[in-house]
Parts: C-alpha cells; structure tokens; sequence
C-alpha cells in the first residue's frame, strides 16, 4: 500500500532532518544534554534498581514470524578447560548467536526506511549487507542515560493490561501523564507501559505476538511536541499490531525512526516497575540504557535500569 496522504502529513510535521546539522546521525538523542542528565539524577530518592530487560534465552519472546530473528543460541565453547596445561587455572567460555533485537531492544534509526530514505535525508542503500549501516549506526548512540517517566496507560485505565486491540492516542498518554503527576519534558525517556508482556511472562508467546495493543499514528505528535528523547514499551510490535490502516504497515516505525529521528525500543519488562511506581506514587527515575555498540548494526539488545 503506498503510504497515505494523512502519513505525509504527520511526516511534515515531525521531521527533524537537518535540525541537528546535515551530518547528524543520533537524531532526538541530542536533546539528552548534561543539564538534563543533572536533573535526571535528582530523581534518585530511594536508590532501588528495577532491571527492565527479558531474560535472552533460546524460548525468547521470537516465534519464528520475522525471518532470521532467532532467539539467543547459547552455546558453551569451553568447559574448564586447561588451557595452559594440566593442573594449571581452568576456563570455561561460551558464544552466543541471536538476532539483535531478538529480546529487550533499541531499534536504531537504520532500522526501517521509506520512500528510499532513512533519517537525516540519508539514501536507504546506505545500509548495505556487508558495510551493515555506514550512517547512523547503533554504536553511534554511545550513551542513552536520562530521565525516565513511566506512562502507565493500562492502569490510567484503570486496567492490569489493554485489551489487545488498542490503539494508545495522545488522550491516552495524557492520561498516563496525569497519573504521573508529572510533565514529559525535553530530553526524557518515556516508557509506555500496556501490560502486553504479561502474555508473555504467563507461557503464551503467540499471544502476546499479536493481536498486540500499541502506539497509534497519532503518538508521534505527541512525542514530538515534548522534544522526547526516545520511547520504549512493552510490546513486540511497539505499534498497534494488526496496523491501524488496513495493509500500511509500520507507519510509526517511519514516523519516529525515519522522520523525527527517535530510537524505539521493545520487549521492555515493565510489570515491577509499574508496581513500584504506583507503590511510591512517583512515575520518575534515572534510566540507564546503553545500547551495545554493535558497528553499524541496525538495533541492539539492551539491558536497562531504571534507578528510584
């Protein structure tokens, strides 16, 4: 389906090529600025450290749908092995094969591209199968540290988990925001929290696949009228999945990746963090979440904290 007038136009609204200068290639990462990291910190009141990521193993949250996506391979490659003869300090070392955003990942801004251009006006035939992705790159993002707010749509709803068919609107988020007692500013990263993941922490993998609740068109706006330095949530999709727009798939993967230049992130485990957060009435935090700097890789497994 080519895309829609009403995607050009949310395009034209959001874009931000050039905003950072014509050889930028971090995108909104740039609104992460040492004040803001300053002022990130003094949301740390208690010190508890909550791990937002899934636990990478070979019954990962992948069901073979995305072809050549596969969950971590974990294979031992040395087994207290002697390596400097016997009786000598023994190692044991192991390898893994995975997709790298098979689990807990960033999609970089390299990820997708539309009518034949990633961000920053790029060519798309930048990202090549040998070269990988010679701009904007994921190891370009060399530190993701920021404020982190929780936007807890399921329970401004009143709910453990949205229904698998919603589309989280900027009314949604709104919502979330006020729940939050807070305001999302520039440079934070925002952490929408549906309650899908409990599908898959419950055994049902397929299930939590799709159909899959998720971020609507209408989100980037809204994301992009905060200056948000990236948003990650608690889906495999990230959008709404089935699509909004019968057959316009991905359509905010283009938005935010392509057009605003904003890392997404998926598969977040946000269950304790949501408790804790409602427990402590506070929706803030330090979130530590470096992707690894795989060069000129496309996405990246990471390993967040978020740190009360």
């Amino acid at each position: 389906m080519t895309l829609p007038p009403e995607f050009h136009d949310i395009a034209k609204r959001i874009n931000n090529w050039g905003r950072w200068g014509e050889a930028d290639e971090i995108g909104t990462l740039n609104l992460i600025t040492d004040e803001v990291v300053r002022g990130a910190a003094a949301a740390i009141r208690s010190g508890r450290r909550i791990p937002l990521a899934v636990p990478l193993q070979q019954d990962g949250v992948q069901t073979g749908v995305i072809p050549g996506r596969v969950n971590p391979l974990h294979t031992m490659i040395a087994v207290n092995l002697e390596m400097f003869g016997p009786d000598t300090v023994a190692t044991s070392d192991d390898a893994v094969t995975m997709g790298l955003q098979a689990g807990t990942h960033w999609d970089g801004l390299t990820h997708v591209s539309h009518s034949g251009r990633i961000y920053n006006g790029r060519p798309a035939d930048s990202v090549t199968p040998h070269g990988r992705a010679t701009f904007s790159g994921i190891d370009k993002a060399r530190h993701i540290v920021s404020r982190g707010v929780l936007l807890d749509v399921a329970r401004a709803h009143g709910l453990d988990r949205l229904p698998e068919g919603h589309a989280v609107t900027p009314e949604d988020l709104d919502a979330a925001e006020a729940l939050a007692k807070t305001t999302v500013r520039s440079g934070d990263i925002a952490l929408v929290r549906t309650g899908q993941i409990q599908r898959y922490l419950g055994g049902e993998k397929e299930a939590y696949a799709f159909p899959s609740p998720g971020l609507s068109l209408r989100t980037p706006e809204w994301f992009h009228a905060r200056d948000v330095a990236a948003v990650a949530n608690d889906t495999l999709t990230f959008e709404i999945f089935p699509p909004e727009i019968e057959n316009l798939w991905m359509p905010v993967h283009a938005l935010d990746l392509v057009e605003m230049g904003m890392q997404q992130g998926q598969n977040w485990n946000l269950e304790e963090l949501g408790q804790t957060c409602a427990e402590e009435g506070r929706y803030t935090f330090l979130l530590s979440a470096t992707p690894e700097p795989f060069v000129g890789g496309v996405g990246s497994p990471v390993a967040p904290v978020a740190i009360l």
